[in-house]
C-alpha cells in the first residue's frame, strides 16, 4: 500500500471508531485499477477481530434484484430468523426463499439495518461493497439506506465505485477520491525492471497501480531485458483502461484452453458458488483440476465453496477474451445448473444473455422475473427485465407493451431520465389504447420531471381524449394525473379544463366546482370532497386487503391537495400521512418525495415548522437521490418558508434562488410562488415592508387564482398596510374574507378577522382583533400548532401557534398606538413568548422592541419546554415513543433506525432529562 497514507488514515479512523462502538460509511471512487479494491483488502486486513462481510459487483448480473444483498449476507443468513417477523419475511421474500410479495421496500431497508446491527452484536462489523456500480440497484439502495442510518452499532461500511462506469448509483454517502500514485511511490512497484523499461511503464500507467503491475507483468523476457521496445503496443497513445485490459488479456491468454473455459464460466456466473461453476463447466467438458493453472497464476482465489477473481478486470478479461459462441454456451450451461438448483430468476437472465435474436419463451420468463421483482419493490430490476424482454420480442405490439412497462417501472423507481429513454424506443403508433395510456403517462413523467407541467398535462389530456369511453378506467386515471400536473404548474384554468372532461368523477368534481364556471361552487366542492376523504380513511395505507377499488397514490395526493384548497388542514395532514405510508407500503419510492411534499404543506399550514423542516429535508434528499429536479424545486421552496420564519436570510436566498432558477423557465408556477412567498415572509419579518410587498405580489401573480394563493394573502395584506398601500391591502383582504366565508374554516376565519382589523377603521379594529384571538383561543399552546384533541370552535384542530403570535403582535402594536400601554403589554408579551418558543427570531425582536416601547420587561425569555428543549429532534422522537412503552425494536421500526441507535439516543437523552430509566419518561413528558 505504497503512497496511500491519506486513504489509510481515513479508513483507519473509521475502523477505530467501529471498535469503539460507533458506525460510519465511506464511498471510495476513482478510475479503474486505481487501487480501490486494494484499499478494501487492506481494510479487511486491519479489521482484527471484526467480522467482515463482502460483496463484489458483477457487470453481467447487475439486473438480478437483491443478488448483491444475498451475496453479502450469505455468511450470516441464520440471523434472519432473529429479526422481527415482518422484517424476516421481507428478507426471505427478496432472497427468493419464499414466494411472498414485499409490499413495503422500507421494511426491506429496515431489515438490512437490523441485520447489520445484529451481525455486529458480538463485536465490530466491516462491510465491504466492491465495484458497487455493478451491484444491482435494489441492493445498493437498501445498503445505502442502512449506511445513512447507522449510528452506534459498531458497523463500518466501505463502498468502492468506478467513476464514469454505467450501472448502479451510490448516493448520499461521504466520498473519498482515490487518485494515482506519485512517481516515487509508483517506481517502488517496478522493482527488477531496467530503467528504460521502467520509465516507459511509468509513463504509460500514469500512476495507476493496477496498470503498473499488469503492464509490467505482461512484458516478455526480451522486453524486460530492454532489448526491444518495452511494450508491444501501438506508438499512438491508447486509453489507459484499454492498456490495463491488454495486460489481463495477456495473462489469461497464457492459460491452457480448459482453464480459460472454467474461468469463462466463473466470469459469467454471479453467485461465486464453486459448485455452480463446476456443474456448468462439466457440461462444457472442463472440471475442477482445470482451475489449477489460474489459481497458480493468482488470477482467482478458491475456497471449499467459493471462487473469487483477484480483480474485477480479470473477470472482464476472462469473459471478453472468449469467442461469442463460447460465451453463449457458458450462459446456457449456467442456466441449466441454476434451473436444477431452483433459481429460476437467475436462470432467466442467463437464457437472455445466451439469446442471439427474438425468443418469446425467454421473453416470457423475463416478464415473470419483472413481475417477481416488482412484487418485491425492486422497481429498477423490474424495469430492466421488461426492457430485456422487449428486446427479445418479435411481435411489434407486444414489444411496445413491454417497453412501456419498463418505462413505467423506471418512473416508479425514480429513474425519470431512463423512463424517457425507454419511452423513446416504443414503436408508434400504438394499437392498444390501454398501452397508449400507459405510454402517455411515461412521457408525462419525463415532461413533468424535467420540462413543463402544462405540457405534461396536455399529453395526458390528449391521451384521455383518444382513449375515450372504451376504456373508462384508463381515461379517468389519465385525467387525474393531468389535473395534478396542472396543479403543480399553478394553472387553475388548465385544472378546470381537465376536470370538465369528467366532472362526475369525485376526484375531478372538486376542481371542476372550484375552478370551473364564473364563480367557485364551494358547498358543492366540499360535498364532493367528503367521499374522497372517507375512501382514504377506510383503506388506510392501501395495503393488502384494501380491495381493487382502494385509492392509489394519485387519488390520495389529489384528495390531500383538495383538502388544503378547502382549508381543512388537519384532514389534509391525515390524508398526506396515508399517501406517504401508501408509497412506502407499495414500494413506489419515485413518488415518495411528492407525497412527502404534500405532508410538508400540511405541516406548514398547521404552523408545525420544525416538523415541516424535517419532512422537507428528508424529501429533498430523496428527490436529489433520484434526480427529480422538478420535485426538488418545490421542496426547496417549502424549506425556505420555515427558514424565513426563523430569519435565516442566507439560507432563504440560497434555497429560493435555486428553486426559482428551475421553476420560472419551465412554468412551475406553484414552486415559483412558494419561493417568492418565502422571500416576502422573510422581508416582512425583517421589517422591510415594501420589499415584502413586491415579493408577495409577484408570488400572487405566478398562480393568480384566489384559492391557489390563499395562504399568502394574510402576509400580502400586512405588507401592503405597512408599506402604506391600503388599497392593495383592502383588495387582498376582501378576497380572503370572501373565501373564508365560503369555506367556513376556523384558521381562515382567524386570518380574515385579522386582516379586517388591519384594513378597517380604528373603531372596528378591536372587535376584529378579539374575534381573531377568540378563534385561536382553544389552541393547546404547545408551541407546535398541533392542536389535536382540543375543543376548537369548529372541531378541526388546525391551530397555528405562529399565526396566533402574529395576531397578538399586531393587536399589541395597535393598542400601543392608542396609548393603552397595559393592554398592549399583555398582547406583546404573549407574542414574544410565542415567537421565542418557535425560534422566530426576527418576529421576536419586533415584539421585544414593541414591548419595550410599551414599558414592558424585555429581558430574554426562555422556552417553556423544560429539559425537553435540550434534546435533538431525533432524541425527542425516540424519547416520545419510549414514553409510550414501545421497545427499542418497535421504535427502530417506526423511525427507520437500528435498535442499537435507538438505545444510543436514549443513553444520551437520559442525562439531559435528569432521569435514569425509561419508566420515568411518561411522568416527565406529562409534566
Amino acid at each position: 500500500m505504497r503512497g496511500r497514507s491519506t486513504e489509510q488514515e481515513r479508513i483507519g479512523r473509521l475502523l477505530a471508531d467501529g471498535r469503539r462502538g460507533n458506525s460510519g460509511a465511506l464511498l471510495l471512487h476513482g478510475e479503474a485499477g486505481i487501487g480501490k479494491s486494494a484499499l478494501l483488502d487492506w481494510a479487511a486486513g486491519q479489521a482484527g477481530d471484526a467480522r467482515v462481510l463482502r460483496v463484489e459487483g458483477i457487470e453481467s448480473e447487475m439486473e438480478l434484484a437483491y443478488g448483491g444483498l444475498h451475496q453479502l449476507f450469505l455468511p450470516v443468513l441464520d440471523l434472519v430468523d432473529g429479526l422481527p417477523p415482518a422484517q424476516a419475511a421481507a428478507l426471505r421474500a427478496v432472497f427468493g426463499l419464499t414466494a411472498d410479495e414485499v409490499r413495503d421496500s422500507f421494511t426491506v431497508g429496515l431489515a438490512v439495518l437490523t441485520m447489520l446491527s445484529e451481525a455486529a452484536a458480538d463485536g465490530p462489523l466491516l462491510c465491504l461493497v466492491d465495484d458497487a456500480q455493478w451491484v444491482d440497484q435494489p441492493s445498493v439502495d437498501m445498503l445505502t439506506f442502512a449506511a445513512r442510518r447507522l449510528r452506534a452499532e459498531g458497523v463500518v461500511m466501505l463502498f468502492a465505485v468506478r467513476d464514469g462506469a454505467p450501472g448502479a448509483t451510490v448516493k448520499g454517502l461521504p466520498g473519498l477520491l482515490v487518485e494515482g500514485l506519485d512517481r516515487t511511490a509508483a517506481a517502488e512497484l517496478l522493482t527488477g525492471l531496467p530503467p528504460y523499461a521502467a520509465d516507459r511503464v511509468l509513463e504509460e500507467a500514469g500512476g495507476n497501480p493496477l496498470a503498473l503491475i499488469e503492464l509490467s507483468a505482461a512484458l516478455t523476457p526480451a522486453q524486460r531485458a530492454g532489448r526491444l521496445g518495452p511494450l508491444a503496443l501501438p506508438e499512438t497513445a491508447a486509453a489507459l483502461r484499454g492498456r490495463i485490459q491488454d495486460g489481463f488479456l495477456e495473462q489469461v491468454g497464457r492459460l491452457p484452453e480448459a482453464a480459460r473455459l472454467v474461468l469463462l464460466v466463473a466470469a459469467a456466473d454471479d453467485t461465486g458458488s464453486l459448485g455452480t461453476v463446476l456443474e456448468a463447466a462439466r457440461e462444457l467438458g472442463a472440471d475442477v483440476e482445470d482451475l489449477e493453472p489460474a489459481e497458480r497464476a493468482g488470477l482467482v482465489v478458491l475456497s471449499g465453496e467459493l471462487v473469487r477473481f483477484r480483480h474485477p478486470l480479470v473477470r472482464y478479461a476472462a469473459y471478453r477474451s472468449a469467442p461469442l459462441a463460447r460465451r453463449i454456451a457458458a450462459h446456457r450451461a449456467l442456466a441449466g445448473a441454476l434451473g436444477e438448483a431452483g433459481q429460476p430468476h437467475r436462470r432467466a437472465w442467463h437464457l437472455a444473455a445466451a439469446a442471439t435474436g427474438p425468443d418469446e419463451g425467454v421473453a416470457e420468463e423475463l416478464e415473470r422475473v419483472a413481475e417477481w421483482a416488482g412484487n418485491r419493490q425492486a422497481m429498477a430490476s423490474a424495469s430492466a427485465a421488461y426492457e430485456r424482454a422487449a428486446q427479445l420480442t418479435a411481435d411489434r405490439d407486444l414489444r411496445a407493451r413491454r417497453l412501456v412497462q419498463a418505462a413505467r417501472k423506471a418512473a416508479d423507481a425514480g429513474q425519470d431520465e431512463r423512463c424517457g429513454s425507454l419511452a423513446d424506443q416504443v414503436p408508434l403508433p400504438l394499437a392498444d389504447q390501454e398501452v397508449a395510456a400507459d405510454f402517455a403517462r411515461a412521457r408525462a413523467v419525463v415532461e413533468l420531471g424535467y420540462r413543463s407541467p402544462a405540457a405534461a398535462a396536455r399529453i395526458l389530456l390528449d391521451s384521455a381524449d383518444a382513449t375515450g369511453a372504451a376504456h373508462p378506467g384508463a381515461t379517468a386515471s389519465l385525467l387525474v394525473d393531468a389535473v395534478h400536473a396542472a396543479y403543480s404548474g399553478g394553472d387553475a384554468a388548465l385544472m378546470a379544463e381537465v376536470a370538465a372532461r369528467a366532472p362526475e368523477l369525485p376526484v375531478l368534481a372538486v376542481p371542476a366546482l372550484l375552478f370551473g364556471g364564473d364563480a367557485p361552487d364551494v358547498p358543492g366542492a366540499l360535498a364532493a370532497l367528503r367521499p374522497l376523504v372517507a375512501a382514504t380513511d377506510a383503506t388506510g395505507t392501501g395495503s393488502a386487503g384494501a380491495g381493487a377499488d382502494a385509492p392509489g397514490v394519485m387519488e390520495r395526493l389529489m384528495t390531500g391537495i383538495h383538502c388544503l384548497l378547502a382549508g381543512d388542514h388537519p384532514t389534509a395532514r391525515r390524508v398526506a400521512l396515508g399517501a406517504v405510508a401508501h408509497c412506502r407500503d407499495q414500494g413506489i419510492s419515485g413518488w415518495l418525495p411528492t407525497t412527502l411534499d404534500l405532508l410538508v404543506r400540511t405541516e406548514l399550514a398547521l404552523g408545525r415548522h420544525e416538523e415541516a423542516t424535517a419532512r422537507a429535508t428528508e424529501a429533498l434528499r430523496l428527490a436529489e437521490y433520484y434526480d427529480l429536479a422538478h420535485r426538488a424545486s418545490h421542496l426547496r421552496a417549502a424549506l425556505a418558508l420555515p427558514a424565513a420564519v426563523r430569519g435565516e436570510e442566507e439560507q432563504v436566498r440560497a434555497l429560493t434562488e435555486e428553486a426559482l432558477g428551475y421553476a420560472r423557465p419551465r412554468g412551475v408556477g406553484r414552486a415559483a410562488a412558494d419561493a417568492l412567498w418565502a422571500r416576502g415572509l422573510l422581508e416582512l419579518g425583517l421589517g422591510r415592508a415594501q420589499a415584502a410587498l413586491d415579493e408577495l405580489a409577484a408570488a400572487r401573480q405566478e398562480i393568480g387564482h384566489p384559492l391557489l394563493c390563499l395562504p399568502l394573502l394574510p402576509d400580502l395584506v400586512e405588507a401592503a398596510v405597512r408599506a402604506g398601500r391600503p388599497e392593495r391591502a383592502a383588495q387582498a383582504a376582501g378576497v380572503l374574507d370572501e373565501c373564508a366565508g365560503a369555506l367556513v374554516r376556523r384558521a381562515l376565519g382567524e386570518m380574515a378577522a385579522r386582516c379586517r382589523a388591519l384594513t378597517g377603521t380604528d373603531g372596528s379594529a378591536e372587535e376584529h382583533f378579539t374575534a381573531a384571538l377568540a378563534l385561536h383561543g382553544n389552541d393547546n399552546g404547545d408551541g407546535n400548532g398541533n392542536g389535536e384533541g382540543n375543543a376548537n370552535t369548529d372541531g378541526d384542530g388546525d391551530g397555528n401557534a405562529f399565526d396566533r403570535a402574529r395576531t397578538a403582535l399586531l393587536y399589541g402594536e395597535w393598542l400601543r398606538r392608542l396609548r393603552r400601554q397595559l393592554d398592549a403589554r399583555e398582547q406583546l408579551r404573549a407574542a414574544l413568548d410565542g415567537f421565542e418558543a418557535l425560534g422566530a427570531r426576527p418576529w421576536a425582536e419586533r415584539a421585544r422592541s414593541e414591548l419595550g416601547a410599551a414599558g414592558g420587561e424585555t429581558v430574554l425569555t426562555t422556552r417553556q419546554d423544560g429539559p425537553i428543549s435540550l434534546l435533538s429532534p431525533q432524541e425527542r422522537e425516540v424519547v416520545r415513543l419510549a414514553a409510550t412503552g414501545a421497545s427499542n425494536r418497535e421504535i427502530a421500526a417506526q423511525l427507520f433506525l437500528s435498535p442499537r441507535t435507538v438505545g444510543h439516543h436514549l443513553y444520551r437523552a437520559f442525562p439531559k432529562l435528569g432521569i435514569g430509566s425509561r419508566t420515568e419518561l411518561a411522568a416527565l413528558l406529562a409534566a
